[in-house]
């Protein structure tokens, strides 16, 4: 069977949850493109309903990932293109689109190791900006990634796509700047804070240990809540005419600099 329907109620469903308020009121959210659904599944999250149009498909290797969401549990769904082209957010379609249970993410979930390496990022406002950081996290293999104070909603469609899945694969948690700060000091992890009002250039500054990189918002920068709190201040000199960095641009920095001195002590 193969849907037609712009009119389907499924298809009016998908939609809606493009909305905030439809996603956290239904606990569901939107997964699309290849590599965000093949992370999902190799992590063993659930699919519900997968919608797919070959028409789409870019590459040879779409129908194994249909095949195993379908052995995983999930529902599968043909549509022709003038209905993925609606289900789809995206303005070059992949043919896959799933929709899924949200994330219940909290700092009971983590479980880090000794001497953890983390990431908190403080009131993130662009879902591009909180997907990089995720990435970024993935690839420099830090233990988790806190999100506190959201601003912006982990289970944005954008914040999917600029993770390329690993939304589903860094250790997550959303908690408030008070108890984020009460579970690192309970733990005796330091808190780095980056900064451009401190003479700590990041490169001094000691990142082995246990240590929580604490980045702010985009365009006011961490709260004084963290500042306060913080163990250590850092900043990533400027010697160009713009006075700060994006967000995700100094989180990679910051991140990077504590895996060189990490390999550099062992």
């Amino acid at each position: 069977m193969r849907l037609t329907s712009l009119q389907n109620p499924g298809v009016k469903e998908v939609v809606k949850l493009r909305q905030r308020s439809h996603r956290d009121a239904s606990q569901r959210m939107i997964v699309e493109g290849y590599r965000e659904l093949r992370r999902a599944l190799d992590n063993r999250r659930p699919l519900t309903t997968l919608y797919i149009c070959p028409e789409y498909y870019l590459g040879k290797n779409e129908p194994a990932l249909v095949a195993d969401a379908a052995a995983a549990g999930a529902v599968v769904i043909e549509c022709d293109a003038q209905v993925f082209a609606k289900l789809s957010y995206r303005d070059r379609p992949e043919g896959l689109l799933a929709v899924a249970p949200q994330l219940h993410a909290s700092l009971a979930d983590l479980n880090p190791p000794a001497a953890p390496l983390l990431i908190v990022a403080e009131a993130i406002e662009k879902p591009g900006n909180l997907g990089t950081i995720l990435r970024s996290a993935d690839a420099a293999g830090a233990d988790a990634v806190i999100v506190a104070d959201p601003c912006t909603d982990i289970h944005n469609p954008n914040v999917v796509r600029a993770s390329i899945g690993t939304l589903f694969s860094v250790p997550l948690a959303v908690a408030s700047t008070d108890n984020t700060l009460a579970w690192l000091r309970a733990r005796q992890i330091r808190i780095l804070a980056a900064t451009p009002h401190t003479d700590t250039e990041y490169f001094d500054a000691d990142l082995r240990g246990g240590v929580a990189i604490v980045v702010g918002t985009e365009q006011y920068g961490l709260s004084e809540a963290w500042l306060k709190q913080a163990d250590v201040r850092v900043r990533i000199p400027m010697k160009g005419q713009a006075d700060s960095l994006n967000v995700a641009a100094a989180t990679v920095l910051l991140m990077y600099e504590a895996v060189r001195q990490r390999r550099k002590k062992r």
